[in-house]
């Protein structure tokens, strides 16, 4: 398992399994989010397999499968609610973890500055400075 620490509120980490739960419970998360689509790959874990172990050891879990090709503001939205709303610390994850990265640099660009943005997420092995670089083209001046 590799876990990767945005905030200390976030953490992201790739495909996790049902067997990871005891050591993510150990490290204090209280709530799992998944962002990967069920089917993504084969031999991929399901969801609801390591939803099941999740919520057996009192972790709240949610999904919200994201299609990087195809984010849509519904998704954005819900994501942004997640952070929000989910018990901290949270743990996200995906294929690579990138996927969680991303969103989380879409949900929080406009409250945090760029640059500490970018200083978290390449801490955590993930460059964000593309994804920077076009938000920062489409907001407003």
């Amino acid at each position: 398992m590799d876990l990767r620490k945005i905030t200390d509120h976030i953490s992201v980490s790739p495909q996790i399994e049902p067997d990871d739960i005891p050591a993510i419970v150990k490290g204090g998360f209280r709530s799992v989010m998944c962002n990967r689509p069920d089917d993504e790959e084969p031999g991929q874990c399901c969801y609801d397999d390591v939803a099941k172990a999740a919520r057996a050891a009192g972790l709240e879990m949610h999904w919200l499968p994201i299609v990087t090709s195809a984010i849509t503001a519904e998704d954005i939205a819900a994501f942004r609610a997640a952070l929000d709303e989910m018990p901290k610390p949270m743990l996200a994850y995906c294929r690579t973890g990138t996927r969680c990265t991303m969103m989380w640099t879409i949900a929080r660009h406009e409250e945090i500055e760029a640059q500490e943005i970018l200083d978290r997420t390449s801490k955590a092995g993930y460059d964000m400075s593309g994804l920077l670089q076009q938000l920062a083209r489409r907001s407003p001046t």
